[in-house]
């Protein structure tokens, strides 16, 4: 009996030994394999893009790649209906203004949290206006807070004040009223950042950005991916994926072989001569967005010649935009005439192009004094854009055209930041640039990009135009109610502008998207940027 026993209490030692290595298994290996596991069953949409973010505080950005990063962490006042420029709320619930147009109350969402777990509330709101609009507060720091002088006016410009009246309403005073407050809060620039993530990083906020949006950053690799998760307590529909990547990929074919090779979901900045090898691939879906932008070539007003209106209707007639937008846009643009997009209303369509013309260019030139022509610079951006899908080669066929009529243009690139710098700041003769709507409004193209208020550096009117009957043409739109009146006034700002010739008005583009076929509920948005919450991967 005593030997059975001893041989039992060995046997149940080496079973209670086996059990500890197979638990001790379990708390190891098995622990990994479930992560691993985990992560296979993580859902990660991968966007390719042609160039990275300058930046990430959308206070202090006014570029497309940036923007598309932001909308996606920041929440504003009011937004945008998924497809149109129509307003719904979003921070806010409801609003209403006075009848003499400048006071607007609005009243807010209530349970909202930043991404850092701190409450939104109506002081919040306070911070973040009072940052943007006044130059002496504290915080005005990080950037130039461009924005908020072109839709706004000056620092402070149009609005009077913004003030807490309890928790969760905020009034604002206007110093006048303004037609386009409501649609210019719902754009990008305008979302709620944290206050304390501010006051935590001050000038580098814009490398840690935290809002109420969808989804919250997590890491930014420079020139290589930015990487956003899943937002658990956002407000809204929460977002169906559970990463979402931005990924830079400048060159264009190289993209679609990645698209092709599954390493991405979605990619913009199609090359058009891909097109077609999008539509006809079974795995992928080609997605249109609406147009509603423009492409231009900006001539800088304050370099000679370009001082003289003769030089500059001489380079729009010097440039075969048509044969242009045939070659290199696979028939999804138009040839501009106007800054301003024929989608919008108060486009000007009585208004008859420059045409392609280059003895008429030549004979112009002649009676400004350059029989010979002159020597120039063109600028041109690094990165595929909506309105340039392939700017380099559009670049060289403009050099080609300008060189039938004596312009030698030596064409100049830079990285897309400092492209961007080097010509607000009014460091070019000539640059390509272009612009897709924030708001669906007349007065985001005409007073942004060629009003003289705009026109200070770092300006969004590059070509440094300044014209004070156009001034006080849109300064009046601003103020009317009244749209039927506001498109006349608008109409009659693009006769001057034409008149005028700051720009060569080049395209506007339908720009396409590819997707695989398993990527479902994205919804282009004709600003150009969307939030990306109902997106799914099947």
């Amino acid at each position: 009996m005593k030997r059975f026993t001893n041989k039992l209490i060995i046997v149940l030692v080496m079973l209670f030994a086996l059990s500890v290595l197979v638990a001790g298994c379990g708390g190891g290996a098995p622990a990994e394999d479930q992560g691993k596991q985990e992560a296979a069953n993580e859902k990660v949409l991968v966007w390719g893009r042609g160039g990275d973010s300058p930046g990430l505080d959308p206070a202090n950005v006014t570029d497309g790649e940036s923007a598309k990063v932001t909308i996606n962490i920041f929440d504003g006042l009011v937004q945008y209906k998924q497809d149109s420029t129509e307003i719904e709320p979003a921070l806010a619930t409801d609003w209403k203004v006075s009848e003499d147009g400048k006071t607007w109350t609005f009243y807010l969402r209530q349970g909202v949290k930043f991404h850092d777990g701190t409450d939104f509330d109506a002081e919040d709101v306070v911070f973040n206006f009072e940052r943007w609009m006044y130059k002496d507060h504290e915080y005005h720091i990080g950037g130039t807070f461009d924005y908020w002088g072109y839709m706004f006016g000056d620092y402070p410009g149009v609005v009077e004040s913004v003030t807490a009246k309890d928790k969760y309403t905020v009034e604002f005073k206007l110093k006048k009223p303004m037609a386009t407050f409501l649609a210019n809060l719902a754009m990008f620039p305008f979302g709620i950042a944290s206050p304390e993530a501010v006051k935590e990083y001050g000038e580098d906020f814009f490398k840690h950005p935290v809002g109420t949006g969808p989804f919250k950053f997590v890491e930014w690799v420079p020139d290589d991916k930015i990487v956003l998760e899943k937002f658990e307590d956002y407000w809204g529909e929460k977002a169906k994926v559970d990463k979402l990547v931005f990924r830079s990929i400048p060159d264009n074919s190289t993209r679609l072989m990645e698209l092709q090779a599954g390493t991405i979901d979605i990619m913009d900045g199609i090359s058009p001569d891909d097109v077609a090898t999008i539509k006809n691939d079974e795995r992928f879906q080609l997605i249109l967005r609406p147009s509603m932008n423009v492409g231009y070539v900006a001539m800088n007003m304050e370099k000679e010649p370009f001082d003289d209106p003769r030089v500059r209707k001489a380079v729009n007639m010097a440039i075969n935009k048509k044969e242009i937008i045939d070659a290199f846009f696979a028939g999804l643009a138009k040839p501009a005439k106007n800054p301003l997009p024929p989608s919008l209303w108060g486009y000007n369509d009585a208004i008859e192009d420059y045409p392609y013309d280059p003895p008429k260019a030549k004979a112009l030139l002649a009676e400004a004094g350059y029989p010979d022509g002159f020597e120039t610079t063109l600028w041109t951006m690094p990165v595929p854009r909506p309105y340039f899908p392939q700017p380099q080669k559009i670049a060289e066929a403009i050099q080609a055209n300008l060189a039938e009529v004596g312009i030698k243009a030596e064409i100049i690139t830079y990285d897309w930041a400092t492209y961007l710098e080097k010509v607000e700041n009014g460091e070019h003769d000539m640059a390509m640039l272009g612009w897709t709507g924030d708001n669906g409004d007349p007065d985001n193209f005409l007073y942004v990009l060629l009003d003289k208020d705009n026109a200070v550096k770092p300006a969004g009117n590059i070509a440094f135009y300044k014209n004070d009957e156009l001034h006080d043409i849109l300064i009046e739109a601003q103020q009317e109610m009244d749209q039927e009146v506001r498109a006349q006034l608008y109409k009659q700002a693009q006769e001057i502008i034409h008149e005028d010739a700051p720009w060569v008005p080049m395209s506007h583009s339908t720009p396409p998207i590819a997707a695989k076929k398993n990527v479902i509920g994205y919804v282009p948005h004709p600003t150009g940027v969307e939030k990306l919450n109902t997106v799914d991967i099947q």
